[in-house]
């Protein structure tokens, strides 16, 4: 017999997609919860647990077979997402940069020979992907990019800094945007594929955090950094199109990871509440802590629901689905917010305890909140969308 829990945004998947999330959800709580909180303070970037993803098809779930994915559908994608981020912030982001993001964009744009070359590894877990794309000056405000790549014999110089980069010391492949000319706004931005090791230029530098310690998350310089010309991704000045297509999966994939994290906090919370005793009863008897929980479970079956609408969105073939992918983006991040504002408040003064998931789940919760785009952005688009000022 199922829980309520259980039953919700659950009755319109397939067979396949709920063993995913049974198999799934089973390996992350064995191999992977065990050890986030030790990582955690550690600083320690959790390579050994993203070894085990290799093994399971979980580092290709959007590389198709003949490349060496699991590649089954975009649902089936945002439901390992979100088992993944149930438990850790920083192993479903390497699954997430390096398919939304890097393997994606490869797949809709590159080479045939770029394809070869970068996506069986990706999916053996042979290549990590980092996606550099945020600057010092603005990281919503893409177009206004300060890194630049100026063409020289063979290829590009890049030059210019990228910050919160998440796996750059750990990654074997660089997703770079630049423009080859500011004065053209997003008309001069350009993709490019750059190996890390293999290029002269780059410089990694740490960028201390106060929580997400355990990503290592970076600076990277670009000083002069040579790239050959096959390092373009899709065609010198069509970046903005290239990145507009990946930001749709990467916010659909960091919404999925969103109701992870939100159904967490709720997974922490309910059991606490009919544990915790004050004033002689439980307190999830009392009406208040159950108009907080009844909250929750809301705010996190609607954000699953407009994510895997998005999903299906994507499987039906439809190219862009910008203003679906900020629905779910903007719902959801909020939902892994609120709901762990509720759950500390739920668990009390012991959820600021260093011990206690639900205040770590907080700080993570609000840089979902910040990444692929703040909520302040997602707000303008969908209004402008549904306005008519900005078209797909």
């Amino acid at each position: 017999m199922t829980t309520p829990l259980e039953r919700m945004a659950d009755f319109d998947l397939s067979d396949h997609q709920r063993e995913v999330r049974r198999s799934v959800r089973a390996f992350a709580e064995a191999e992977i919860l065990p050890h986030v909180e030790e990582y955690e303070r550690e600083a320690r970037y959790p390579v050994e647990l993203v070894a085990k993803l290799a093994p399971l098809g979980l580092l290709g779930p959007m590389i198709p077979e003949r490349y060496g994915g699991s590649f089954s559908d975009v649902v089936t994608y945002g439901i390992i997402c979100e088992e993944l981020a149930r438990v850790d912030w920083v192993v479903a982001s390497v699954v997430s940069v390096a398919n939304s993001l890097a393997a994606s964009s490869i797949l809709r744009t590159g080479t045939e020979e770029q394809k070869e070359r970068y996506l069986p590894g990706i999916a053996k877990g042979e290549i990590l992907c980092s996606a550099c794309l945020t600057e010092p000056g603005g990281g919503t405000d893409l177009a206004a990019m300060q890194t630049t790549a100026s063409k020289v014999e063979g290829g590009y110089l890049l030059r210019g800094t990228k910050v919160f980069i998440s796996h750059a010391e750990h990654a074997g492949l660089f997703f770079v945007v630049a423009t080859l000319d500011r004065s053209k706004a997003h008309k001069g931005v350009t993709a490019f594929l750059v190996d890390p090791h293999s290029t002269e230029g780059i410089t990694i530098s740490d960028f201390p955090m106060r929580t997400l310690r355990r990503d290592n998350l970076a600076e990277v310089h670009f000083e002069d950094a040579f790239v050959p010309e096959d390092a373009v991704l899709g065609q010198e000045g069509r970046g903005f199109p290239v990145l507009g297509a990946a930001l749709d999966m990467g916010r659909f994939s960091v919404a999925a990871r969103c109701v992870g994290q939100a159904q967490r906090c709720l997974d922490l919370s309910i059991p606490y509440a009919m544990e915790r005793e004050a004033f002689g009863q439980k307190i999830g008897e009392f009406q208040l802590i159950q108009l907080k929980v009844a909250e929750m479970v809301s705010r996190t079956e609607q954000a699953r629901l407009l994510v895997y609408r998005l999903g299906r969105m994507k499987d039906a073939g439809l190219e862009r689905c910008s203003i679906e992918a900020s629905l779910a983006k903007l719902a959801a991040s909020r939902a892994a917010v609120a709901n762990a504002l509720d759950g500390m408040q739920i668990f009390g003064g012991y959820s600021c305890t260093a011990e206690a998931e639900i205040g770590r789940l907080l700080m993570e919760a609000k840089a979902l909140e910040f990444g692929e785009g703040t909520s302040e952005l997602h707000v303008k688009l969908i209004a402008e969308y549904a306005l008519g000022i900005r078209k797909h």
